[in-house]
């Protein structure tokens, strides 16, 4: 199952994609990893997701990631009398604490913790931005708003606050049961939803407690000022740009994904890519050319990973969503810009032992022009430093860690193996060309580069590089 590409695929499963059959028809197909998302599934229905795709992972003898994406605190409006009301443009509009139903003029709104923050100028877009209001008095017990974009308003739509900082956590009572019950399975990574600050990524990670990895979902404008704090106290990030578009201008997004994407290379931490990106397949078996284009984007840029939402979840045809997704991946990498594009973006080597022999093994692979980078791991933070500098030839990560491997799915460039640790420097020498000689990365008579760490199965201790033959019987001789 060796990919022809380097970005990865994350596919979410749901009612279209969730048996057995399905998900190993789209692991085929070319997802890497797959998503569960919380906010529709049960834990009895997560529990099955989860041992479903251990199965297909079993079978197929590679690692495979799996993401849990916990809901957030999801902010909605109270009830109306009558189930609905038209607001007008001009109108006032009062978001108030009582319980009662609510009316053309005024409806509760359950989040005291809203009230408390808002404050007069600040926005407030109801129903993904289709209605907007804007505050002009307020107080814990009430918000006198100004309706600058009517429309229809129904119960319990949802409400977003672009220029509100609130005081609360990125999670919930829900999220914390959820976080639980999905780390009891044995899941490699949670997303963390509507992160605001650094501190919403060290809660969880206190809950965590290193079970599984963390992925910081950027789609409030407010994580965008703490761009940096956030990326440097989280595993990986999410552009997730559904969310994003609607509390800042559409305009805005492209920029800002290009310097996400930017950002989280040079930290050396993955980064997807999210949200409608082959939409119109939830309904259609080919994509419009301006998504296959907006894939083709995110590729271009680097990105470790992109993903599939509803289009493999509910839609009528989530394997070619993903067989399109990966015929794009390898036709932009096909490319003979898309390398000069990589290159142009190359970040500057930390001044550490790991950062310096990443760099220096992508440079010795690229000038002897060697068919494969193999990269000996413990806990994969070999293969993250060398996957940074998005050299020319494969990345392959043998480890002896089952967890390292899966968590590795969503990394650029790497192929992982799970194999036993190597007993000293020759053998983990002979055993890294018998693996890239197997997998199809080498030929007999061809060099690889191996990089690793000594002594062997400590972590974070990326300091030896090797170029080694390959044999007539695939095993590496220096």
């Amino acid at each position: 199952m060796r990919r022809l590409r380097r970005i990865k695929i994350l596919a979410t499963l749901g009612p279209a994609s969730s048996d057995l059959a399905m998900i190993r028809r789209l692991f085929e197909a070319g997802a890497d990893l797959f998503r569960i998302n919380m906010s529709h599934t049960p834990h009895d229905k997560m529990r099955e997701l989860v041992a479903t795709i251990r199965n297909v992972e079993s079978s197929y003898g590679r690692p495979i990631g799996i993401l849990v994406d916990l809901q957030g605190p999801k902010l909605r409006l109270g009830s109306f009398a009558e189930g609905s009301v038209q607001l007008q443009n001009g109108q006032t509009f009062t978001l108030d604490s009582d319980k009662a139903p609510g009316d053309t003029t005024r409806v509760h709104l359950p989040h005291p913790e809203i009230l408390a923050a808002l404050r007069p100028g600040h926005a407030l877009l109801l129903d993904d931005g289709k209605v907007r209001l804007i505050a002009e008095e307020t107080s814990k017990e009430h918000a006198v708003t100004r309706v600058v974009v009517g429309g229809k308003m129904s119960d319990r739509k949802g409400v977003s606050l672009p220029d509100t900082d609130l005081p609360v956590s990125a999670m919930t009572s829900k999220d914390r049961a959820d976080l639980e019950a999905a780390l009891v399975t044995g899941i490699d990574w949670i997303a963390l939803s509507f992160v605001q600050r650094a501190d919403d990524v060290i809660e969880a990670k206190k809950m965590i407690r290193g079970r599984a990895a963390v992925m910081a979902k950027i789609e409030k404008p407010q994580a965008i000022d703490r761009l940096a704090d956030i990326i440097e106290a989280s595993d990986a990030l999410m552009v997730a740009r559904g969310d994003l578009g609607v509390e800042l201008p559409l305009e805005r997004v492209p920029s800002l994904q290009k310097q996400m994407t930017r950002m989280a290379r040079r930290a050396g931490k993955p980064v997807v890519i999210a949200t409608q990106m082959l939409e119109s397949m939830i309904q259609s078996p080919v994509p419009t050319r301006a998504e296959v284009s907006d894939v083709a984007t995110a590729v271009y840029e680097g990105a470790d990973a992109i993903m599939l939402s509803a289009e493999s979840a509910a839609g009528k045809f989530p394997v070619e969503a993903v067989s399109t997704m990966n015929r794009i991946g390898e036709e932009v990498e096909r490319d003979p810009i898309y390398r000069s594009v990589l290159t142009a973006q190359r970040p500057a080597p930390e001044s550490t032992a790991g950062d310096a022999i990443a760099d220096a093994a992508r440079q010795i692979a690229e000038t002897l022009d060697l068919p494969a980078l193999i990269c000996w791991t413990s806990s994969g933070s070999t293969a993250v430093r060398v996957a940074r500098e998005r050299p020319k030839p494969p990345i392959v990560a043998i480890t002896p860690n089952i967890t390292a491997g899966r968590r590795l799915a969503v990394v650029w460039g790497v192929h992982c193996v799970v194999a036993e640790d190597a007993r000293d420097q020759d053998d983990m020498v002979g055993r890294a060309g018998q693996i890239a000689f197997r997998d199809g990365f080498v030929r007999a008579g061809q060099r690889v580069i191996i990089v690793a760490g000594v002594p062997l199965g400590i972590p974070g201790t990326t300091n030896m590089v090797r170029i080694a033959s390959v044999g007539p019987e695939g095993d590496a001789i220096m």
